[in-house]
């Protein structure tokens, strides 16, 4: 199985260092050219099927890099994490090394802890796992991206989960023998 993972073009909050989460935003012109540009370099590569967040920044993506050659699902296990009081506030009050601490798997000011996290990303690879799709594009947000790589990479969850950078319209590929879930 091949995996193609991509983070949605910049929208304005991410220009701004604003946090989004579960907002639904519309990238702006740069991410919608990151978008054009990563469709370009994908040209070539066939999908049997993309996932994609439900969120308009991610759907937006989806149907740029791959429009109607490719069949879309949205999965709602894709979604970016809940930033809960966090959403909409300026990034620098996101400390990175709490939310993505492992073992603490803190849920302060209602952030979704990233051991909830870590739960729907298995369930989502768990189901892909079971079925025929082999060369599946994987459309999600910043969070679902890191925890997506650190799984798929059969890294130790208990350490240190932040040193992974993710930028807008980020891709990474995976050739994957078997997904442990």
């Amino acid at each position: 199985m091949k995996i193609t993972l991509v983070r949605h073009g910049e929208t304005e909050n991410n220009n701004k260092g604003i946090m989004q989460g579960l907002s639904n935003e519309l990238m702006n012109d740069r991410g919608r050219r990151q978008c054009k540009k990563l469709r370009s370099e994908l040209k070539d590569k066939h999908f049997d099927i993309c996932y994609m967040s439900p969120l308009v920044r991610a759907v937006e993506t989806a149907m740029i890099l791959v429009g109607d050659r490719t069949p879309i699902v949205k999965d709602r296990r894709l979604i970016e994490r809940d930033l809960g009081e966090l959403e909409g506030k300026d990034r620098s009050l996101y400390d990175i090394n709490k939310y993505w601490d492992y073992k603490l798997n803190s849920n302060d000011k209602g952030v979704e802890s990233i051991q909830s996290i870590e739960k729907r990303v298995r369930s989502f690879l768990e189901y892909i796992s079971k079925k025929k799709e082999k060369d599946i594009l994987i459309v999600t947000h910043s969070s679902i991206f890191r925890m997506l790589y650190h799984i798929l990479n059969n890294e130790d969850l208990s350490k240190s989960l932040e040193h992974i950078k993710v930028d807008n319209c980020d891709c990474k590929e995976f050739d994957i023998k078997k997904i442990k879930v």
